[in-house]
């Protein structure tokens, strides 16, 4: 399985050049993937009683994020649809798109990655895994769907479409998380074996993962999407929502089926909701003039009638389901190829311009009445196969009381009444006469379609034929599935073509006649039936709740963000203080028991800081408020020191200094103090909300600590650093090693942050030349100055600079101290596994030596001090601590955490090095890259306004004529 997902993964990525160079020929190459695939499913399907395939990969065991892949009955069944109807549409591909587009080359990754999302989606048995895969298909169908990015109908079919599946989608998670926390496991074979017992916990968790597999399959009230999906290309159409995506939400209703079947909360939402999409979908396919669109609203009418049978929970009707399975992604996915053939040979799918097509493509016509035929359900077919045996068993079932099961087999017949009406409308609008003695001029110009154009529907029709001749064979391979639901005291039913005469076989006369009868009176009464649009209409609903959406959070934003930052900043402030708040003393809460301060330190830094916090707030010059709001952040570091942290209280150190250098950049831009126009007044407004957020924090600090009901997790970190991270600084090993993926988060938002910063500054350029001193402009410099030819120089870039604006003292000074600082840092970054530094340290120690290099010798000697771009730094520090990741699971350990290397030198003997140094260089140097993005966009970018115009460079002199 795990090389399946590979193989699928690296055909993906490498599809966009086969297809540049091979043209549309490169699709038959990406076929090769999932027919080797499908060879693979083949040669290792489950035997009967024989043990599930297992692989296991160990991720992050501590969250049950192993990914585990289970390949069973189930999973293969839907294997053999995903890469075998996979196979098929990618060599009908190589057909399709006749002109090569720019756009084709990635759409057949596309393609094929989404087979391997599907793939991966059956065969994990771990749910958050599947999620994953779930999430990935539906990202993958909005790219598919939105293919042509010109039209607008296609950009809103697909953000339609990821609005209703990742709404579902979330829902979903919602509902894993609950049942898996219940159960303990996040297996759905443990789930599926030891189901948790019924109570409302359980049945608010099953609704909320049905929900996620309705909306997939577009059950009703989610069924819009799917004919607003038509907007794809046919092959699209054919993969997508004929035979895979639209299955995931029926795989796992049938995989979920055993254990949850008898609840009122899984029967009312998947056979209510499915009945009523069967009905309601075949209906409206009759209203229908799109050929394309017949086929969608058939599409749900089909999909609602398959999630009642794999729905029910009984081990008959479930083979009558799994029949309908692969009958419907076999005729669906057919008769959609037929759709593209006709759409690229007349230009239309409308069905009032074509007529006589069955007389000028007798083949076509004949393939698609094979399949039409499946899905009307006609003997000699796999479909009449899977239809007979689901009104058989689902009369007889015992899963439901006999009202029940009698009305759910009556429903079905009407749907299925439905059914054989618009496929006879189907094949009648696309290959009929129409009372015409002459083709239609759409038909009369077409284009013949090439013999391998036809090759992959007709395989795909004869399939569904000789399934039917096979069905005995095919319903052993299902009935190990149809074994873990209950039979209810009956024997497993073979499937067959015929059973005898009974109940099945009066139900198919009465489709048969009645499905006709309903298609001659629309044919005739079509003007008065269908005169109206359709008052409920789910799509326009969807519109609706998106203006109401829109309009509320423009009245929202209207009145909370009016572009000024102080009520911005009040409103933030008031809901952080109000939400709390309320929650807290509303809900249960433990008894405080304060402690006094432990020593007499405590109480005088702690006036200092409060001191400090009011006299900023009263202080009127910006830059002493500053300086004095710089305190707080020391005493904070002094009381960290004090409480045995100092490798919180050295970084605390050393951000407040570097922050105070940022805002000093800044601030030397703006006025010492505000003006009075500037001041927004309500100032007893304003201490009330700083007060309150004040007390708050503390508030909920305290009712938090005291919350404590267990030994706190504190008591182990130093072991656990030791034991699994290799490093005695527990503080530098949670960062590195235990909580790796949480600070990779951080440092992206920090190369965010970065990028933002520089694009205000900059606007219509991300990084700026890097400033340096060259000797033509030296020289120009020092020309123009006299008194330059005897001073001492200390730094380079300092002579660029006005001599009014150099100081000695600090040029000297620098050239002494930036050396030690760069040491230092390099001495925290080695030394913080074990010791106060790290990374986080060390990058912030280089970060002020680039300061002092800046504010000594101005934006030149910047350049001088570091001569590589910002952005370089940034992208290879964050380059270096995701490779991390992979290298730790090369050598064995989980992703992202500490794998030992050891190292034998002839001189210097045993080394030890582990793998979160890397890491920890990766923090390293996007530290030193945001802090070199600041210095140039607030520091550098902004000098050059202020700055004496630059002297030119000498033009270089002409060349002599050569005579």
């Amino acid at each position: 399985m795990i090389l399946v997902l590979i193989a699928l993964a690296v055909s993906a990525l490498i599809s966009p050049p086969i297809i540049k160079t091979l043209g549309s020929r490169g699709f038959y190459v990406l076929a090769l993937a999932p027919a080797a695939g499908l060879a693979w499913v083949v040669a290792n399907w489950p035997a009967p009683g024989a043990p599930p395939r297992v692989e296991t990969i160990e991720w992050i065991p501590s969250l049950q994020m192993d990914i585990v892949l289970r390949f069973d009955t189930l999973s293969a069944v839907m294997s053999v649809l995903i890469l075998g109807v996979g196979a098929l549409v990618l060599i009908y591909c190589a057909n399709y798109f006749q002109q090569m587009r720019r756009r084709v080359a990635v759409f057949g990754g596309e393609l094929v990655a989404f087979a391997g999302a599907m793939f991966g989606l059956v065969v994990s048995d771990n749910t958050l895994v599947m999620y994953v895969f779930w999430e990935a298909t539906t990202v993958l169908s909005f790219m598919l769907v939105g293919f042509n990015t010109v039209r607008a109908t296609s950009r809103r079919a697909a953000t339609q479409a990821l609005l209703v599946t990742t709404f579902g989608g979330l829902a979903m998670l919602v509902g894993i998380i609950m049942l898996g926390e219940r159960t303990g496991s996040y297996l759905l074979s443990d789930l599926v074996a030891h189901p948790p017992a019924g109570s409302v916990y359980i049945d608010v968790a099953v609704i909320l993962v049905l929900i996620g597999a309705l909306s997939k399959s577009a059950i009703v009230p989610f069924h819009f999407w799917l004919p607003g999906a038509m907007a794809a290309p046919t092959p699209v159409s054919a993969y997508l929502h004929a035979a895979a995506m639209v299955k995931a939400g029926v795989y796992l209703v049938a995989r979920l089926a055993p254990a949850f079947a008898p609840l009122l909360s899984w029967q009312i939402p998947v056979i209510g909701l499915g009945l009523l999409t069967m009905v309601l979908g075949g209906w409206r396919s009759l209203r229908e003039l799109d050929l394309k669109l017949v086929l969608a609203f058939g599409t749900v009418s089909q999909l609602g009638f398959i999630t009642v049978l794999v729905g029910v929970g009984d081990a008959n009707v479930a083979m009558a389901g799994l029949a309908m399975v692969v009958a419907h992604a076999m005729f669906k996915a057919c008769l959609f190829m037929v759709v593209g053939i006709i759409d690229k040979s007349t230009g239309t799918r409308d069905i009032r311009k074509l007529a006589r097509l069955g007389a000028r493509l007798p083949g076509l016509a004949a393939v698609a009445a094979v399949a039409g035929a499946s899905m009307a359900g006609l003997p000699f077919t796999f479909g009449f196969v899977g239809k007979e045996t689901a009104f058989g068993s689902v009369w007889d079932t015992g899963a439901l009381s006999p009202m029940q099961r009698h009305a759910v087999d009556v429903v079905l017949l009407v749907g299925s009444v439905i059914t054989f009406a618009y496929t006879t409308r189907f094949l009648w609008g696309a290959f009929g006469r129409k009372v015409r003695r002459l083709p239609t001029r759409a038909v009369a110009q077409l284009d013949q379609p090439a013999v391998m154009f036809l090759v992959p529907p007709a395989l795909l029709s004869a399939a569904g034929v000789v399934a039917a001749f096979a069905s005995g064979w095919i319903g052993s391979l299902f009935e190990p599935y149809a074994q873990s639901l209950p039979a209810y005291g009956e024997e497993i039913e073979h499937l067959a073509q015929w059973h005898g005469f009974g109940l099945p076989v009066v139900f198919s006369i009465i489709v048969v006649a009645g499905g006709a009868g309903l298609f001659l009176f629309l044919r005739a009464r079509r003007a008065h039936v269908f005169v109206h649009p359709p008052r409920l209409n789910a799509d326009r609903i969807y519109d609706g709740a998106l203006r109401t959406a829109d309009t509320v959070s423009l009245w929202v934003t209207r009145n909370t963000q009016r572009g000024s930052l102080p009520i911005t900043q009040g409103v933030i402030l008031s809901t952080a203080v109000i939400l709390p708040v309320s929650v807290l003393f509303l809900g249960r809460r433990q008894s405080l028991h304060l402690a006094g301060f432990d020593t007499v330190e405590e109480i005088v830094i702690g006036f200092v800081m409060v001191a400090a916090a009011i006299a900023t707030a009263v202080l009127r010059n910006r830059l002493a408020g500053l300086l004095t709001l710089g305190i707080t952040g020391y005493g904070c570091g002094a009381l960290f020191a004090m409480y045995g942290a100092p490798d919180l209280a050295l970084t605390q150190f050393l951000v407040e200094s570097l922050t105070l250098v940022v805002f000093v950049l800044v601030l030397r831009k703006l006025p010492s103090e505000a003006t009075p126009k500037l001041r927004t007044g309500h100032r007893p407004i304003r201490i009330a909300i700083s007060v309150a957020f004040g007390a708050m924090l503390v508030v909920i600090g305290l009712f938090a600590a005291a919350a404590r009901s267990t030994e706190p997790l504190h008591v182990y970190l130093g072991d656990a650093a030791y034991e699994f991270g290799h490093g005695a600084n527990a503080v530098n090993v949670l960062l590195v090693d235990i909580r790796a993926w949480d600070t990779l988060g951080e440092i992206s938002v920090l190369i965010v942050a970065a990028t933002g910063v520089a694009s205000m500054v900059f606007r219509s350029r991300r990084f700026g030349a890097v400033p340096r001193v060259t000797d033509s402009a030296l020289a120009q410099r020092r020309n123009g100055d006299d008194a330059a030819h005897g001073r001492t120089t200390w730094l380079r870039g300092s002579e660029m600079r006005d001599p009014a604006q150099r100081s000695l003292i600090l040029e000297a000074t620098t050239r002494l101290v930036f050396p030690t600082l760069v040491v230092l840092s390099v001495y925290f970054f080695f030394a913080g596994h074990n010791a106060p530094g790290g990374g986080f340290a060390g990058g912030l120690v280089m970060g002020l030596a680039l300061v002092l290099r800046y504010l000594a010798g101005g934006r030149y000697e910047l350049g001088e001090a570091m001569r590589v771009e910002a952005g370089t730094i940034l992208g290879a520090g964050l380059a270096v601590s995701a490779t991390t990741a992979a290298v730790s699971l090369a050598l064995g350990a989980p992703a992202l955490s500490s794998a030992v290397i050891d190292l034998s030198l002839p001189v210097f003997g045993e080394f030890h090095i582990v793998t979160a140094l890397f890491f920890d260089l990766g923090i390293y140097l996007i530290v030193v890259g945001l802090v070199l993005d600041i210095l140039r966009s607030l520091g550098a970018r902004l000098d050059v306004a202020d700055a004496p115009p630059e002297p030119a460079e000498p033009a270089a002199p002409e060349p002599e004529e050569v005579r």
